[in-house]
């Protein structure tokens, strides 16, 4: 492959730097015409005034131009440079900002502050003087500099991201340092000698002559000098390695306590003790007593024995000899390393922190409240015998059932369309149709409401037990049990629901149908004494919690039983099942609550002792990653529980806010809690028979 010539190579970069001085002339020519149509441009700072036929007139100034850029070169001397008028220093002039002048020059005088002009006297000046464009204002010394033409170019070049300065040349032609051609022979064109590849003869001889001399003692090899072995005096030895003959891990004796100055045969002043302090010493304990008074003496002669030298040393004799042979390794661990790190709680909002409206009416205890599905209306039910159903935004109260008995329990439908809302009071539970929604989905609550004459017995048996009435009162139905009713609970399609029976035995959960006021009985035998029922909220299965334990059935295959869960707790009080059902809270009377994930163990995930009192009820946020429970201590905790969907990351439970304001009553604090179905609030129910809504 033929090589080009050097001179080539140099003509080719002398067209390219040709070429692109033409390109720049063009560009420079635009930018020109650009400045022209441009307004007038003023900064805060520096202030550039470009005339918008500075450019136009370049022809008109050549000569003025050229006396300038001589003027220029003749005081282009480093030995003719001013240092600057302003003499402050290194101080910024905002210290100035405020003050009529900018500094003081070299006399110590002030620098009075020029006038500022405004737009319209610089387009005046402009008008004036063709080349008022290029005058800057200095900040330092507060003058005007008349820019050159040598440095107009070189801000130019900046701008246009080029070499400033005009004489350096970007494309230098390129030296070649190298040869190319390939030189004919080698440096040496000698064969290999043979003695390169053979082991030296004589080598072999001087090596097997030390050898020799080694063997024989003549060359003595240097030992390694041993280091004196130091010790400190006073020093800890209890990093010392030595070990006891008996195989016992060595122990140093405790260093005695070195003496001070009140030890000293003649201390200060300061150390000997007043009569009045000697006899003070009397009357302390014996332990407290000091075991040694100071005392001064003319000379170290006159200075007697020491009374207990002899006890002290046999003391210390059988407190060495009867140490026992155990070492104790104490870690040193930053206790604040221990705790476990929890993101900010900043960065976990929005939650529950503040009490945002009251809801006032009630006259006894507020046992239960539910929040509709849209979360525009609050049910509360009370032991003064009334329900009540409030504004949730406003407080009012917008409907008032007198239902004549302590209500327990209240549940409004999960389907937005079905306005039913379910109470339980003693022996009854009441399915009340609460008016709201249009008239096409009145019709329909209605006509699910209505309960014909005649009703064919059930082939269970359970119409025996549980009668549908009409309840003409208030428009609904009166569900009889023979059992006293605790909770109801509604299944997520909103046409089953199932009511809870603590001293119902072997029908002690039921079941109901709305649509066809059916009632029938769970096939599998509930053993203990339940507590409550939860059905899961995306699947047929129920979880029912017993006072000591929870079991999950499937409703599809006759109640078969799927799992069951210990808390380990002494009695269960509430359950609570997470939005997407792989989780469940679980609440207890002893103020613990547990955190179990189903799919991972029967046993609880977490327990938190937050409460000093019984735990009334536990709840999950539909849709925010907040979980809350409430205590008979006036308390109710808000939780951030984040749920992953990677099976491999375990739950993140974060305490947030601890909310007080209700206060004790008979010895009950918080009755109920639960979330607003779209927003981050929590609203409580206590037994001072007021609501309280928390609002983040």
């Amino acid at each position: 492959m033929k090589m080009p010539k050097k001179n080539d190579i140099n003509n080719n970069k002398k067209k390219r730097k040709d070429k692109e001085n033409n390109k720049q002339q063009d560009q420079d020519y635009k930018l020109e015409l650009e400045l022209e149509k441009e307004p007038i441009q003023q900064q805060q700072h520096v202030f550039v005034l470009v005339d918008e036929n500075a450019f136009s007139n370049h022809n008109n100034d050549q000569e003025e131009e050229l006396e300038e850029e001589a003027r220029v070169e003749e005081s282009d001397s480093s030995e003719d440079e001013v240092g600057p008028r302003n003499t402050i220093g290194d101080v910024p002039l905002e210290w100035y900002k405020d003050e009529p002048h900018i500094g003081y020059d070299i006399t110590g005088k002030k620098i009075i502050k020029l006038p500022k002009k405004d737009m319209l006297d610089s387009l005046l000046a402009t008008a004036d003087n063709s080349k008022n464009w290029r005058k800057i204002i200095d900040q330092l010394n507060d003058e005007e500099v008349q820019l050159a033409k040598n440095e107009i170019g070189l801000i130019q070049n900046l701008l246009r991201g080029k070499t400033p300065h005009p004489d350096v040349d970007p494309y230098a032609p390129y030296v070649d340092w190298f040869e190319w051609k390939d030189s004919i022979h080698p440096l040496s064109s000698a064969q290999e000698p043979k003695r390169r590849f053979i082991p030296s003869k004589w080598e072999t001889k001087k090596v097997v002559k030390l050898i020799r001399a080694i063997r024989e003692g003549r060359i003595k090899q240097d030992k390694p000098k041993e280091e004196p072995q130091l010790y400190l005096l006073w020093g800890d030895d209890s990093n010392s390695t030595e070990k006891s003959g008996h195989g016992l891990s060595y122990i140093p004796a405790p260093k005695p306590k070195v003496p001070g100055h009140e030890e000293s045969y003649n201390p200060s002043v300061e150390y000997i003790p007043t009569q009045e302090e000697v006899d003070s010493y009397q009357l302390m304990y014996e332990e407290d007593r000091p075991k040694f008074i100071p005392k001064r003496f003319e000379s170290l002669r006159s200075v007697p024995a020491y009374e207990n030298a002899l006890k002290e040393s046999f003391e210390r004799c059988l407190d060495l000899y009867l140490c026992p042979r155990a070492r104790k390794k104490r870690i040193n661990i930053d206790p604040e390393s221990l705790k476990p790190k929890l993101p900010n709680k900043k960065d976990l909002k929005p939650y529950p922190s503040t009490c945002y409206l009251e809801y006032k009416g009630h006259m006894g205890a507020v046992m239960s409240i539910s929040v509709e599905v849209s979360g525009q209306w609050l049910a509360s039910g009370s032991t003064d015998g009334t329900v009540r159903v409030w504004e949730v935004e406003t407080g009012r109260c917008l409907r008032i059932w007198d239902v004549g008995e302590a209500v327990h329990y209240v549940a409004w439908n999960p389907v937005q369309e079905r306005k039913i809302l379910a109470v339980a009071l003693g022996h009854d539970v009441l399915l009340l149709n609460t008016g709201f929604g249009d008239e096409e989905e009145q019709q329909k609550v209605k006509e699910l409401l209505h309960i014909e004459a005649a009703q064919d017995p059930d082939e269970s048996g359970a119409t025996s037990t549980v009668s549908w009435v009409q309840y003409d009162k208030y428009e609904g139905v009166r569900l009889r049990h023979p059992k006293a009713v605790s909770k109801v609970e509604w299944h997520f399609g909103g046409n089953y629901f199932s009511t809870v029976m603590p001293t119902g035995d072997s029908r002690a959960i039921l079941l109901h149908q709305l649509s066809k006021k059916h009632t029938q009985t769970i096939p599998s035998k509930v053993r203990g004494l339940p507590v409550s029922s939860v059905f899961h909220p995306s699947r047929n299965t129920i979880f029912i919690a017993t006072k000591k334990s929870i079991r999950q059935y499937d409703l599809q295959k006759k109640c078969k039983l799927v799992r069951k869960l210990e808390p380990g707790v002494r009695e269960i009080s509430s359950i609570a099942i997470h939005p997407a059902g792989d989780n469940v809270i679980v609440g207890s009377h002893e103020g613990k609550l547990c955190w179990f994930d189903v799919d991972l163990s029967s046993q609880p995930y977490r327990k938190l002792k937050c409460h000093k009192k019984d735990i009334t009820d536990v709840a999950f946020h539909p849709s925010y990653p907040l979980f809350a429970s409430c205590s008979d201590d006036c308390i109710a905790y808000v939780f951030h529980g984040k749920v992953y969907s990677d099976l491999n990351q375990n739950p993140l439970i974060v305490p947030l806010e601890k909310l007080q304001g209700h206060t004790s009553t008979n010895g009950r604090g918080v009755m109920d809690c639960t979330f607003h179905p779209r927003q981050p609030w929590l609203f409580t129910a206590g037994a001072d028979s007021v609501i309280k809504l928390y609002c983040h």
